[in-house]
């Protein structure tokens, strides 16, 4: 069985990997850190906590970084010029403050931090362990800056960021990337092995209304909860971009899925990859296809199985009760 930390700015699609990730029998969740991104820090641990607590997995969760570890502090920060969407005169979000349904909790975070369990943990691990960080890479940038030796007992990073042919904050950033950049080439630089699951990858796995029916057609609880969180996603997106957008990149699922069976991913480059730190390619994921082999130091996805996908979510998703 893998063990795994997620870490997570719990809003709609990474409720869909949580519930994944905790539901699958070959992983153990054996912590959860949650960090700003999608909202502030209290929001994505209480979501957190509330799902946990729904799902009746009690799984360490660890709150962590509230901003980033550089970015804010100049005056060159960049905006995404965020515009609200209205429909019928409510305003539609693709990450609301609270997941829709979930009753509040007394569950409570770890007194610890995320950034000292990354110390503690991986200082302390009889095994290797590996990492599934699908929102800003906050946490474990300044954990790799107070003990870069941690990064000898991690097997493998599997991010959710990045894109190379597809942005989604600026013309050349995607949101995880971009909201901590200098912790993104803090985590390429750390000597672990990197896997980009990028907007490029999950994309290619969209999912539709059609696969909303198939989710809520499980039965359980989990299946019905990704198809809200589904159906949320393409009612934001149909609004924002258009009536032909009619599908919805459920990002972070795809990383966990493809911890569990690589396989899933069906285009992967080995490449040198670095981040745009300032100017116009700030967050920019920068793919040299033409690096020395001895400068390759991450592994970057471009397509993946969407009928494996699909697949696996129901597979997993059905037991969650």
């Amino acid at each position: 069985m893998r063990k795994v930390i997620l870490d997570v700015d719990t809003g709609s699609d990474d409720a869909v990997a949580i519930m994944t990730a905790l539901l699958c029998p070959d992983l153990e969740v054996v912590g959860i850190c949650t960090v700003w991104g999608n909202m502030n820090v209290d929001l994505t641990t209480d979501n957190t906590l509330r799902l946990l607590d729904r799902l009746g997995k009690p799984v360490p969760v660890y709150k962590g970084c509230g901003t980033a570890m550089v970015k804010y502090l100049a005056p060159r920060c960049a905006s995404n010029d965020y515009k609200p969407v209205f429909k019928d005169g409510k305003e539609l979000k693709i990450h609301y403050d609270h997941l829709e349904g979930l009753e509040p909790t007394d569950w409570k975070e770890e007194d610890m931090d995320a950034v000292s369990f990354y110390v503690n943990k991986l200082r302390n691990t009889d095994e290797k362990l590996t990492l599934i960080p699908v929102g800003p890479l906050t946490n474990l940038g300044e954990a790799l800056s107070i003990a870069p030796d941690i990064a000898e007992n991690i097997e493998e990073i599997v991010l959710m960021g990045g894109g190379e042919d597809i942005a989604n904050v600026t013309p050349c950033a995607e949101a995880n990337i971009w909201h901590d950049p200098e912790a993104a080439q803090k985590v390429l630089d750390c000597g672990a092995k990197v896997t980009f699951i990028p907007l490029d990858a999950t994309h290619s796995v969209a999912l539709d209304l059609e696969d909303c029916k198939t989710l809520r057609s499980l039965g359980s609880f989990a299946g019905d909860f990704a198809a809200t969180m589904t159906e949320q996603r393409i009612e934001y997106e149909h609004a924002a971009i258009g009536p032909g957008k009619i599908s919805t990149a459920i990002h972070d699922a795809l990383a966990v899925c493809a911890v569990i069976d690589r396989s899933i991913l069906t285009d992967v480059e080995e490449a040198h990859v670095e981040i745009g730190l300032d100017g116009y390619n700030e967050g920019e994921t920068i793919v040299d296809h033409a690096a020395d082999p001895a400068d390759i130091n991450a592994s970057f996805a471009k397509k993946a199985d969407k009928k494996m996908f699909m697949d696996m979510l129901c597979r997993y998703l059905k037991e969650g009760k």
